[in-house]
């Protein structure tokens, strides 16, 4: 069973090392939902940007909670991130075991797999592109239909061969794909790099039936519907 594990500890570090003048100071009265409304954000940007707050309606007064995640003086947004893709070998005991007993022997052999700032500024230009009007949800779980298919046999297996793969994405055939990402379809690229990933499940596909011209995606299983956005297997 092949997954790519990614690499939160990297992410979360960033936040840690971004420069004080991104952090807030919890004061007196604040809840995580003001603090998002005063920063221009959703709940849910906040709550990705600060792992370390486990339960969002509990904060301290003097906690710092991280704001923005870019920095003047030191990486860009997306330097430094890499994951790492993890074959897992399960191995179950000699003895014959019953159905409900657990396997109790896990061997894992990892290779280093690490995405270049090119790779995910060309990731957040195809959120930015699909998905620009959508919730950060939406988004997050654009980035992770291109993540998903990485892992799969039918498609490509580097973010570039994913988006540029012929007659896959409207945006590479009528240039949107070159304008700038703004900063929410980065933030997004990062959430998609977390457990939240999975907001999408393991959807394949996504299209806004709407207005969509081909309805061959009708009859996939629907994993999830975000926004105007359906995503399917």
């Amino acid at each position: 069973m092949k997954k790519i594990i990614f690499g939160l500890a990297i992410f979360i570090a960033s936040l840690f090392f971004a420069d004080q003048a991104f952090a807030y100071t919890v004061q007196k009265g604040d809840t995580m939902s003001e603090i998002a409304r005063m920063h221009g954000m959703t709940l849910n940007e906040l709550a990705v940007m600060n792992p370390q707050v486990e339960n969002l309606d509990l904060i301290v007064v003097g906690e710092k909670i991280n704001t923005e995640v870019t920095n003047d003086h030191g990486p860009t947004l997306f330097e430094g991130m890499n994951v790492e893709k993890i074959e897992e070998v399960v191995v179950a005991p000699k003895e014959t075991v019953k159905t409900e007993q657990v396997v109790t022997e896990v061997k894992s052999v990892s290779s280093s797999y690490s995405f270049s700032t090119e790779e995910l500024d060309l990731l957040a230009r195809i959120v930015r592109a699909e998905a620009q009007a959508e919730p950060f949800e939406g988004k997050v779980a654009v980035a992770a239909v291109v993540l998903n298919r990485l892992e799969s046999p039918k498609f490509p297996d580097t973010i570039r061969g994913v988006i540029y793969q012929r007659g896959q994405f409207q945006p590479v055939r009528n240039g949107a794909i070159n304008k700038p990402a703004d900063e929410e379809s980065k933030r997004a690229v990062q959430a998609a790099l977390t457990e939240m990933r999975y907001i999408a499940k393991e959807a394949l596909f996504f299209y806004n039936p709407t207005i969509a011209t081909s309805r061959w995606l009708d009859s996939r299983t629907t994993a999830v519907k975000i926004g105007r956005h359906v995503f399917k297997y």
